[in-house]
Order: structure tokens, then sequence, then C-alpha cells
């Protein structure tokens, strides 16, 4: 969001007073729904967050980002999704997540939710290494061996 106000929600009694909430705190909603996706591998921070996290902070307001105009209210994640899953299928169920989760907990409705893929995150593949083979030599040979 442009400036630093808090958000204040409606609420049909308020002889108590208002409640406002931080926009960080819809930051922090979405990224954790977002985050709760099958198939997202992580969310995309900025260099702050990234400062942040080696120093043992965790940001779960990472990539996202809120924007408002009038009475609408737009929120922007940037996420990795692992690689071999469905794009357009991990993107709509962000959006559904993203848009529930802020309904239920604040009340509000999320005009639209942009979902910016930033990248793929491929599964690291396990290496083993045979402490009698430490440089592989006897696996070429049985693999020439199997060629003849």
């Amino acid at each position: 969001m442009a400036k630093e106000t808090n958000i204040v929600l409606n609420s049909d009694d308020q002889s108590l007073g208002t409640i406002q909430m931080s926009p960080q705190v819809l930051e922090i909603i979405a990224g954790i729904a977002a985050n709760e996706v099958d198939g997202v591998a992580k969310m995309h921070g900025s260099l702050a967050s990234g400062v942040g996290e080696l120093f043992g902070r965790q940001l779960d307001r990472r990539g996202v980002k809120l924007s408002s105009n009038d009475d609408e209210l737009g929120i922007d994640v940037d996420v990795y999704v692992q690689y071999g899953v469905s794009v357009p299928k991990i993107a709509a169920e962000i959006q559904n997540k993203v848009k529930q989760q802020v309904t239920v907990m604040t009340g509000l409705t999320p005009t639209e939710v942009n979902v910016r893929i930033q990248g793929l995150v491929a599964d690291e593949k396990e290496q083993s290494i045979d402490q009698n083979d430490i440089f592989g030599l006897h696996s070429q040979e049985e693999k020439s061996d199997e060629e003849e």
C-alpha cells in the first residue's frame, strides 16, 4: 500500500469503538495462505526480506503486496512453484485460498488477487556415494560391461 495507514474494519456494533488492522496483518494472512497451497515451493522476497531472514526473522508477508483504490483491495502474490506442477492450476488455487482466508479472517473481500510465478524450483536429487568407490570408477566399468 502506498501509505502506512491502518485499515478500519466495519462492524455492525461500533458502540465499543473501532477495529483497526495494520496492512502488514493482511500481507501475513495472504503469505501464509499462499504458502499452504501444494506446489508452492517458496515465496519471492525482496532484498530486505532476505537480509531479515539471515538474522533469523521469518517474514510471512514476504512476496505479498497490497494495493487499494477507494474501497477496492488488491493483493499481489509472487511465488516460486515446484517443477512439474500445473502452473495455471496452482495459480488459481493460490487466488482462491488467499481470497478465502483474507475474507474469513478480516471480513474484507479482495477485488483481485494477482499471482506472479517468479520461477520454478526443482527437487534436489539425492546422490549416494559408494564409500568403496568414491570416484565412481566401478560404476563406469559396470556400464561398459552392460553395453557389451
